[in-house]
């Protein structure tokens, strides 16, 4: 996978949790939930993207 495949997935899945931070504004705690579940898979992804760099930097 191309690293610009992996941040366009990681832009991609961050847009589909909009609508549950809309919702976290309004308080909804599942939505919060989600949302806190998403930021902890991007946080997860662009660790991925660090270390493909890395190794292609790397050789």
């Amino acid at each position: 996978m191309s690293i610009a495949d992996m941040v366009q997935k990681m832009i991609d899945d961050l847009n589909e949790t909009m609508a549950d931070a809309v919702k976290s504004d309004k308080g909804n705690n599942a939505a919060m939930t989600r949302v806190r579940k998403a930021m902890q898979a991007a946080k997860g992804a662009a660790q991925d993207v660090r270390m493909h760099i890395s190794s292609i930097r790397n050789g």
